[in-house]
């Protein structure tokens, strides 16, 4: 049975000014109320726990065709806070990635105690169409947190990226950027899996780097804080590098690109860089290399490749099984929670895939 991970070197998250108020602590204890956080205001720069409310209101019943489900884990992801800038309505319920069990159903293809998930998070309940869920399935010796990261949006992303994206061959070396993030995790031990040739990751601190090399199956990797990530990139990868897998964007997608191979590939997953920045990044500023080096630099959406699903499980659920694959994840107990996670996850607080779990949800 593998278990959930909360790694000893994950930084803490934000502090409990972040929590819910006392009101709605209370309606989550007294299990007859729904409660949602909406964002409140734009933020300029940092988001602060004061651009979000927690609202409560009487629980909702599922009307004809629907079903009502009790949320059980949450996902927070950086994307998120690229949303706060204009994509979330303001006074609106947040959405995110949940895993929830019917609780309640008017619908004949929902049945109650089905386990779901879904994209209407950030609330403890949600009423739900057919279309808007999927069923997850029991999948013995595997925690059910699994499908909120390494085989969920978070794994896929890695998965896609590799497989349908940059094409992993046998033996070619990679570099991650954001390593020891949930998709980089998974991206170090999908690659491992895929037979790469040399790993090396960047991440923030120096417990995450020796994380990365001792848990996830990394060769080298660096604290970016150490120096201009060019040289730290030459220094863990001197004969270059074939793949990139750019969470970040900005220098070290600058110093990816000069250290590259002739007909590298650039992965584009997030700007995790920019995302908290009133100003725009400078780098990168080598795009010639692009042409001189016949390189490819590509981004997609986790959403155009649902089609991949059924395959990921194939791949990594005899990993999960027999434990040649851990799982990467934080773990913050508690709805009221949640904003202090999202807060925490964006300073780089968690190891691997942040992930909210309810008090009391099932593992």
């Amino acid at each position: 049975m593998i278990t959930t991970n909360t790694p000893a070197s994950a930084t803490p998250v934000a502090s409990a000014s972040a929590a819910a108020p006392a009101s709605a602590a209370s309606a989550l204890a007294s299990g007859t109320t729904a409660v949602t956080v909406h964002q409140t205001a734009r933020p300029h720069g940092f988001p602060t726990a004061s651009d979000f409310a927690f609202v409560t209101s009487p629980l909702p019943a599922p009307a004809p065709g629907t079903a009502l489900v009790e949320n059980l884990y949450w996902s927070v992801d950086p994307y998120h806070r690229e949303m706060m800038d204009g994509d979330f309505a303001l006074h609106e319920p947040l959405e995110g990635r949940t895993l929830g069990r019917v609780v309640a159903s008017r619908e004949p293809s929902l049945t109650e105690g089905d386990l779901v998930f879904h994209r209407r998070g950030w609330r403890t309940h949600a009423v739900v169409a057919p279309g808007e869920v999927r069923r997850l399935p029991r999948l013995d010796g595997v925690p059910l947190s699994a499908h909120l990261g390494i085989l969920g949006g978070t794994g896929l992303t890695a998965y896609v990226g590799l497989t349908r994206i940059a094409r992993l061959r046998a033996g070619e070396d990679l570099f991650v950027s954001a390593a020891a993030g949930g998709v980089g995790t998974a991206t170090g031990r999908f690659a491992r899996l895929l037979g790469a040739g040399r790993i090396v990751g960047s991440a923030g601190s120096a417990a995450k780097v020796a994380y990365l090399k001792e848990r996830v199956g990394y060769d080298d990797a660096f604290d970016y804080h150490d120096g201009p990530a060019h040289e730290l990139l030459a220094a863990a990868a001197p004969d270059g590098v074939d793949v990139y897998v750019d969470n970040v964007g900005g220098e070290q997608l600058e110093a990816a690109i000069d250290g590259l191979r002739d007909r590298g590939r650039v992965v584009r997953v997030g700007t995790v860089a920019q995302y908290n920045s009133p100003r725009a990044l400078a780098a990168p500023r080598n795009l010639s290399e692009i042409v001189e080096k016949s390189l490819r630099m590509e981004g997609f959406l986790v959403r155009d490749h649902r089609d991949v699903q059924e395959e990921l499980y194939a791949f990594a659920v005899p990993h999960l099984r027999s434990g040649r694959i851990g799982l990467d994840e934080t773990v913050v107990t508690g709805f009221e929670r949640i904003v202090e996670a999202f807060l925490g996850m964006l300073r780089g607080g968690n190891t691997g895939k942040m992930i909210v779990r309810a008090a009391g949800a099932p593992r």
